[in-house]
């Protein structure tokens, strides 16, 4: 894949392209070290054998630009952002997935967007919850490999998955200069904020009309199962999967079966009728 750039809101959005084939737009998560390349990594290459894949780093995450001014998170802006990368996919279709935050961000595109044809989400945000401890510390940025290690951990089930290249991936967001007080300061505060700020209401997930498929790990602490469940509740299309043994990077602890599903669902909306 190779990294393009995109202007937005005057500021410089990275993203990545590659693969042939239908389009698929890939959104990431929030937690720490979150990026195109962090959250998807895995996943990517199997992708690109089969769609024309966009994966977009979110301002403040990744290569793109940090925002200038507070607030840095801005579940507003981020949507403007997503639809504004959508504008530059030329096809008349268009898959989503997104991840976590930006599994909320996904079905907020799919409002009304008929462009849009099916979303999946992995450990989706969008209902109420009472945060823990182990998702506070996803929204606090480690200051050395140890508390990173510690953080992931409240993330993953599979603590092997934590390996060198998981780490690698993460670390050089993370450790950037000034990264660590932008991201603090991102969530700074109480965390239930950010859990409200992602809340979609039912009557505006009626108005989702593309088939959803959605994914959440049955050990997901940080992010429980319960937003997929109320999510999938209120969408007219909804298929809901819970899977055991994972927590919330479905990307990474159950690689193949979240390609079996990716694959199902758009190749499904793909076609042609």
């Amino acid at each position: 894949m190779q990294q393009e750039n995109f202007e937005f809101e005057g500021r410089s959005v990275a993203y990545y392209h590659g693969g042939k084939g239908k389009p698929l737009l890939l959104l990431h998560g929030s937690g720490p070290g979150a990026s195109s390349m962090g959250n998807w990594r895995s996943v990517l290459p199997a992708l690109c054998e089969r769609y024309q894949v966009f994966a977009m780093d979110l301002l403040g995450f990744g290569k793109s630009d940090r925002r200038a001014v507070p607030p840095y998170f801005d579940f507003a802006m981020w949507v403007r952002q997503a639809e504004a990368m959508l504008a530059r996919i030329e096809q008349d279709k268009v898959g989503v997935i997104g991840h976590s935050l930006s599994g909320a961000l996904a079905l907020t595109l799919a409002v009304d967007q008929p462009r849009i044809a099916a979303v999946l989400t992995t450990g989706t945000m969008g209902k109420a919850f009472k945060p823990n401890q182990a998702t506070a510390r996803t929204w606090r940025c480690p200051t050395n490999r140890e508390e990173l290690v510690s953080t992931l951990k409240g993330l993953i089930h599979d603590h092997s998955v934590i390996d060198e290249a998981y780490l690698s991936a993460r670390e050089p967001v993370i450790f950037a200069a000034g990264y660590a007080d932008y991201f603090n300061r991102m969530f700074e505060g109480d965390p239930a904020r950010y859990v409200e700020a992602a809340i979609l209401g039912d009557d505006l997930l009626a108005r989702v009309q593309c088939p959803v498929a959605l994914l959440h790990g049955r050990d997901d602490i940080a992010f429980p199962p319960s937003s997929s469940i109320h999510i999938a509740g209120s969408l007219p299309r909804a298929d809901l999967t819970l899977l055991r043994q994972c927590s919330h990077s479905v990307a990474f602890e159950r690689r193949e079966t979240f390609l079996a599903l990716a694959t199902d669902l758009f190749d499904a909306v793909f076609q042609p009728h």
